[in-house]
């Protein structure tokens, strides 16, 4: 079973190159360099003004899933909510439990930070993430 964790900055060329994989499932057949995809996630989770941050699945060295989130303000009271942008495992790696287990940090994470609520939403052709 993959462990669950916060991002760290020495994930991120294995993070880029899960991103990669889940842009190719999307349809997105860009050719983007790894070094340019490296350093776009690294500013966009670890820069000056990052706003956004992750949770990481991982099994050994190995990078498997990811929920990318931000908080939402405001939400009911006053209080922030947990918006879950992504949430993306390996296709090798589907059907054991790790959606799951990211989905339970992620809900634990926003209780701890006081939110109201977690959002998140997919797309109306993504059938898997709707029986999910």
């Amino acid at each position: 079973m993959a462990m669950v964790r916060t991002a760290e900055p020495a994930d991120v060329p294995r993070l880029a190159d899960l991103l990669d994989e889940m842009g190719r499932f999307y349809g997105d057949h860009s050719d983007e360099r790894p070094a340019f995809r490296v350093r776009h996630v690294e500013q966009a989770l670890f820069g000056d003004g990052a706003s956004i941050a992750a949770l990481l699945a991982v099994d050994g060295d190995d990078v498997i899933g990811l929920a990318s989130y931000s908080f939402l303000w405001p939400a009911a009271g006053l209080t922030r909510s947990l918006y879950l942008k992504e949430l993306y495992v390996r296709q090798r790696r589907r059907s054991q439990g790790t959606g799951r287990a990211l989905m339970h940090e992620l809900i634990s994470l926003a209780r701890r930070e006081g939110c109201s609520r977690v959002e998140w939403t997919t797309e109306d052709g993504n059938d898997e993430a709707k029986r999910f």
